[in-house]
């Protein structure tokens, strides 16, 4: 056992430098065990990578035994066969020195820096000990399982089942909730964005040049650069997407739904709505067009200060390309407590110009269950999703669930930050315990103060990850996971306009005592006395009942990474619609105007597309038509502290990878030049930002690139744990800064608020 401490970091930071110095000294870590030959599971592997939530399809390389080359795979064409610098960094993560590669137990207090290693039958047992004695005396549903969104996460899920626990948590109200939850309550379903296709783009602080998903991200620069596409960008700073823009316009935070209500008021009342399409396929739309008619773009200009001129020109520009045109839905961190309401007023945006199921447009996407159906016969085949038979009946109710208003996330993600008042306050029960695989709230949730006191109040927290991240340092026990180039998962479902799939290879060796954590999560259920909830023995099981024990579809899903089947097929864009006949003889037949409209459904409580909610009424008294609620985010001595994500990091997870720590390091504070003038701040100065909740120090970035009355940083930087990590010890910690808020109906935590400023 040993302490970490700042003379120790010092100590090492004289020699060659502080990073091999420090993990030196950490038990379990990389550089405390002999350094493996790195062996390679083939020449090159077909994978997915898992440096951001986007899991992008490549191929790993091994070169000379000694490094990964990481590269797109070229079968997943609108990725480009391309990867972006987190991709291309992810072999960096194999010999970090401070990646952890043995499993590690507290030796001290929590946040403590003091660990012992430890076997993982005794880490399983003490963990399964705890649990259970946990559940005998304040039942099951007192631990609460989070996972980051995405692979593997329904193994902990899973296990969350098995052991009886109702409160299972993804990272959905930190970032992309709000849109899933304003698509599932007016189409039933997710949506999906044909940026490539798209004459005309309206984006709401959408920051896709940074905020890079690799399909999206080069199919917004296929319309601007190949098709001419016109991008207009509403956001408070002048971003990347801002700079690639033909137009910018310096919105006033947390006001996006003001112009969104604004631009829907100009397609109602000047006529250029598709009214066909309204009456087809929309309900609840004289509710809407009564509640906007006040919402004029003089009115928004008032609360924004978006020119009226500007909103009834971009309506009508718009409208002209209908229905090739689209208004971007997300995402980004959440801006605003009206955030449901400014998603579903950007949904009404796209509605009102008919281009759901149209080229350019918003879709719902193609699985293949559905569209072997359009096809009359198997164009591709169908997954099986494994079945465990008698699995607990939970009937204890969820920790969000109490707020009925929450309803359509409690199946989408769950509210995570209700965490903190259940172990703080009992609200409306006692946590106990918190099991987490690869998340990071110390960093992704707000209010930084009280989720340590959440982690301290807790009997148990069990960290599954790769690093010591600032959540795992207050961990009772650490699960050292292999990395994505490690392990095998099962095969994933990446249908867009037709049906695709794809499925994660290990590259290499695995390193250390590492373990993928589907085996992880396998084992602790064993040990918790649930091995009849687990009927597979490993991966390749899981995949051969997926493919329903087709050995030669599953070697070819291996050997190609990324398999598509058939043509793409949007419902209403007859050319698409046309081909797809003429490939399927047996194919059904489109309607009178070329397309499958008739076919179109929608999973809401009246079948179509509803711009007003019942439902949503009776979850959320009063909220059942779209309409605008003055927020207040800043007192008047305030600025505006907004945030948002870097091009070379992925919010809190990736910012100790070495070489994407030496890409970049800190995030400067963006300050306009007339109010760092009024306090005689330059760029490089030390600032202070100061909350209702919390102070941070950083560096000062001048900038005429965003608001006067705003201040602007990116996420996942200033981490308090800085005897453990690289980069993330620098810069501003943006959650120590935002108070514990959630937002109505979708539950998302809150983004902005309100700081002072000074120069130190």
């Amino acid at each position: 056992m040993i302490q970490l401490n700042r003379r120790h970091f010092l100590k090492g930071a004289g020699a060659s430098g502080a990073t091999c110095a420090l993990a030196s000294l950490l038990p379990g870590s990389l550089a405390a065990i002999e350094k493996q030959p790195l062996k390679g599971i083939a020449s090159e592997v077909a994978s997915i990578c898992e440096m951001c939530s986007t899991r992008c399809p490549i191929k790993a390389r091994i070169v000379d035994g000694k490094n990964v080359f990481i590269s797109g795979n070229k079968e997943a064409k609108s990725f480009g066969g391309k990867v972006c610098a987190r991709g291309g960094a992810g072999h960096s993560l194999l010999y970090d020195p401070q990646r952890i590669v043995k499993p590690l137990k507290r030796a001290g207090e929590r946040g403590e820096g003091k660990w012992t290693e430890i076997s993982w039958d005794d880490a399983y047992q003490f963990i399964a000990d705890k649990l259970n004695t946990i559940k005998q005396q304040h039942g099951a549903e007192s631990v609460a399982f989070s996972s980051k969104s995405g692979s593997l996460d329904g193994h902990v899920f899973h296990l969350a089942a098995a052991f009886g626990t109702p409160n299972t948590f993804t990272h959905a109200s930190t970032c992309p909730g709000a849109y899933e939850v304003a698509a599932k309550a007016m189409f039933g379903t997710k949506m999906k964005r044909d940026l490539g296709n798209s004459e005309y783009i309206i984006n709401f602080g959408h920051n896709i040049y940074e905020g890079i998903n690799m399909s999206e991200t080069r199919g917004m620069m296929q319309a601007q650069m190949d098709k001419g596409a016109k991008l207009v960008v509403f956001e408070p700073r002048f971003s990347v997407v801002a700079d690639k823009a033909d137009e910018w316009h310096a919105i006033r935070p947390g006001t996006d739904v003001s112009v969104a209500l604004a631009l829907c008021h100009v397609l109602i009342y000047d006529n250029l709505y598709d009214s066909k399409f309204v009456e087809q396929f929309v309900v609840g739309f004289d509710e809407f067009a009564a509640e906007v008619k006040q919402y004029t773009p003089e009115w928004a200009e008032s609360v924004s200060d978006v020119s009226a001129a500007a909103i009834r020109r971009i309506a009508h520009e718009y409208a002209s390309h209908a229905p090739h045109a689209v208004v971007d839905f997300g995402h980004r961190a959440t801006f605003t407590p009206e955030e449901f309401d400014m998603r579903r007023a950007i949904y009404a945006a796209n509605i009102l110009i008919g281009n759901i199921e149209r080229k350019g447009g918003i879709y719902m996407g193609q699985k293949a269950s559905g569209y072997n159906k359009f096809a009359g016969e198997a164009v591709a085949p169908e997954l099986s999703t494994p079945g465990v038979e008698g699995m607990p009946k939970i009937s204890a109710m969820r920790i969000d669930q109490v707020e009925k208003q929450y309803k359509l996330m409690w199946s989408s993600g769950g509210v995570y930050q209700t965490i903190i008042d259940a172990t703080l306050e009992a609200k409306p029960y006692q946590l106990k315990a918190w099991i987490m695989s690869r998340t990071n709230p110390m960093q992704t949730l707000t209010d930084r103060a009280k989720v340590e006191k959440t982690l301290k109040a807790m009997e148990l927290v069990v960290c599954c990850d790769l690093y010591i991240s600032e959540t795992a340092a207050y961990a009772d026990i650490i699960l050292p996971e292999s990395t994505y180039l490690e392990r095998d998962e099962e095969i994933a479902d990446k249908s867009g306009k037709n049906p695709a799939y794809y499925v994660r290879q290990r590259a290499v060796e695995t390193i250390g005592n590492t373990r993928p954590s589907w085996q992880i999560f396998k084992e602790l259920g064993h040990a918790l006395g649930l091995e009849k909830f687990y009927p597979w023995e490993n991966i390749e099981t899981l995949q051969l009942m997926q493919v329903n024990r087709d050995h030669s579809l599953l070697a070819h899903i291996k050997k190609m990474g990324y398999v598509s089947y058939g043509k793409p097929l949007m419902l209403r864009e007859p050319s698409m619609v046309a081909e797809f006949i003429n490939s399927y003889p047996n194919a059904r037949h489109a309607d009178h105007d070329g397309s499958y409209a008739s076919a179109m459904t929608f999973k809401t409580p009246s079948g179509k597309i509803e711009l007003t909610s019942a439902q949503v009424e009776e979850m959320a008294p009063g909220r059942g038509v779209i309409k605008h609620r003055p927020v207040q985010l800043k007192q008047a001595d305030e600025l505006y502290f907004i945030q948002g994500k870097v091009a070379v990091h992925t919010n809190g997870a990736t910012h100790n990878i070495p070489l994407l720590a030496n890409l970049m390091s800190d995030n400067a504070i963006w300050i306009h030049p007339i109010t760092a003038g009024r306090l005689n701040i330059h760029s490089g100065d030390a600032i202070q930002l100061t909350s209702s909740v919390g102070s941070e120090e950083g560096t000062a970035l001048v900038t005429p690139g965003i608001r006067q009355d705003t201040v602007f940083a990116y996420m996942g930087f200033g981490s308090k744990n800085k005897e453990l990590v690289r980069a993330t010890g620098k810069g501003i910690h943006c959650g120590n800064l935002l108070p514990n808020a959630s937002a109505p109906v979708c539950g998302m935590t809150i983004h902005t608020t309100g700081v002072k400023l000074a120069k130190i």
